[in-house]
């Protein structure tokens, strides 16, 4: 190859790739995407042993029916009253179990339009964690006001369980986490505060995967370009009223 088209071509290589975000120094950099669904990534796997048990724990009970049942037929006939009493709940509690399921499928493939009021929400998210959280130290409390507004259930989830986990994360000991809101027009300001309490007793926790940082809450906003603020140790997310862009379904007579 000649000296000036070797040039050229070791100019080509080391120019930045078209449509890829690079530093200063030529390293590619994740785009805002990329960084987004990183962060989710990020925030289910957190929350995948918690998951794991609200899927586990009703199947666990149908077994433990079924294996009741099969334990009663092999010392002898149960009376059909009996029976139909066992089969009844065995029923009953497969049909709670399918029920749990779908809900933490939900949170693995969410529907993108779907609305929550926000109290409901605040709580569904923080009993998810709840658990996790009286285990490492960290009490949860909530300040919601008396006049709710309905927002989307998947930013609400994202954003409240990402700022809880980033905040709990660089804590240096246990404390107190405290969620309120404000509901100001047509939105609400959510506020994630943590208090530290040198006083409290925690059990050594070691996270499953890598702690969330701040910038990945950030991505997780910047996606659905949502307000988003830190000051120390308090996080203020406003969310918009969730407005209904599915047409209502009517059900079939």
């Amino acid at each position: 190859m000649q000296p000036d088209k070797q040039a050229a071509s070791s100019r080509r290589m080391n120019e930045p790739s078209p449509g890829i975000a690079h530093s200063p120094e030529g390293r590619p950099q994740p785009s805002a995407p990329t960084a987004s669904e990183a962060a989710r990534y990020g925030v289910l796997r957190r929350l995948g042993p918690a998951l794991k048990h609200d899927m586990v724990v009703n199947l666990q009970a149908v077994a433990m029916m079924s294996e009741v049942l099969g334990a009663k037929l092999e010392r002898g006939l149960p009376s059909q009253t009996e029976l139909q009493n066992s089969v009844a709940r065995i029923h009953r509690m497969a049909r709670e179990a399918v029920a749990n399921c779908l809900k933490v499928v939900g949170w693995i493939e969410p529907a993108e339009d779907e609305g929550i009021s926000l109290r409901e929400g605040v709580e569904e998210s923080l009993a998810l964690v709840r658990s996790n959280f009286n285990f490492r130290g960290f009490t949860l409390a909530t300040e919601l006001p008396a006049n709710d507004l309905e927002v989307s259930r998947v930013l609400l989830r994202h954003l409240l369980l990402a700022s809880l986990i980033h905040l709990t994360d660089r804590a240096s000991g246990p404390g107190a986490l405290l969620v309120s809101g404000e509901i100001s027009g047509g939105s609400v300001l959510l506020t994630v505060s943590f208090e530290s309490d040198p006083e409290g007793e925690a059990t050594p926790f070691e996270a499953g995967y890598r702690q969330l940082e701040w910038a990945d809450v950030e991505a997780l906003a910047a996606a659905e370009s949502i307000q988003l603020q830190q000051e120390k140790d308090r996080v203020r997310i406003r969310l918009p009223r969730m407005v209904a862009t599915t047409p209502l379904q009517i059900a079939p007579l």
